[in-house]
């Protein structure tokens, strides 16, 4: 399983990841923030914070077992393998998707597999705030799929817009609610505030690999905020 990570992590990477380990901080900050992992943090904290909303006690419990590698799968590893495909067969011009017509097959295989997990979770096999957060991610996804056709936007920034979104929304549903980490209880406000410097510095490593501009990182915030208002005002 390790193995399985480290290869869809290596299969993300541009070509010259090997000639430019002096960007690596950047570039490990920015696989942290991947958009792909957004839905995956998500759970982690919801189930962290309270998991018997999910029919758990705690996480080595099979269901939490199965539930977090249904969604790691489903979110990352499967799309990301999927995407790592489209070089090989010559669908795209480089893995780092600068040019933005690269990026409009990653968009429509990831998407379709958020639109089948937030139909599967409909039925009601989780709450119904992480059902939520997936139809949120969802069209976070296609909104920065029609916004690529005509402006630069960044996904990283989506993601982390709608991930910050999500977090404000859950410390609000939930407030009271805590999350130990290695033996240190922090509030959901606390996560909350953690997260929006990771944020900040997942968009400063998107600038200093030149993976985007300014514009595009406010509007793909931007954007991810939009998305998880729209899912929460529809559920």
């Amino acid at each position: 399983m390790r193995g399985f990570f480290f290869q869809a992590w290596l299969l993300l990477q541009p070509e010259s990841f090997e000639q430019e380990m002096s960007s690596f901080p950047a570039r490990v900050i920015s696989m942290a923030g991947h958009p792909l992992l957004v839905l995956t943090y998500l759970l982690l904290i919801m189930m962290a914070a309270n998991p018997f909303a999910f029919g758990v006690h705690q996480f080595g419990e099979q269901r939490a077992m199965i539930l977090i590698f249904y969604v790691i799968s489903t979110t990352f590893l499967i799309p990301a393998l999927g995407i790592s495909l489209l070089k090989p067969l010559g669908l795209i011009k480089t893995r780092a998707m600068l040019d933005k017509q690269d990026r409009i097959g990653p968009y429509i295989i990831t998407g379709l597999f958020y639109l089948w997990m937030f139909k599967n979770f409909s039925s009601g096999a989780v709450p119904l705030l992480f059902t939520e957060f997936t139809l949120g991610a969802t069209i976070a996804l296609f909104l920065a799929f029609f916004a690529n056709i005509f402006i630069p936007i960044s996904a990283h920034a989506t993601g982390m817009g709608a991930f910050l979104s999500m977090l404000a929304i859950l410390a609000f549903e939930w407030a009271g609610q805590s999350v130990s980490i290695g033996g240190v209880t922090l509030s959901l406000n606390a996560v909350l505030v953690g997260c929006t410097l990771l944020a900040g510095l997942v968009g400063a490593a998107r600038l200093s690999l030149k993976g985007h501009n300014p514009g595009a990182i406010y509007l793909g915030f931007s954007a991810g905020i939009i998305a998880v208002m729209i899912a929460h005002a529809i559920l």
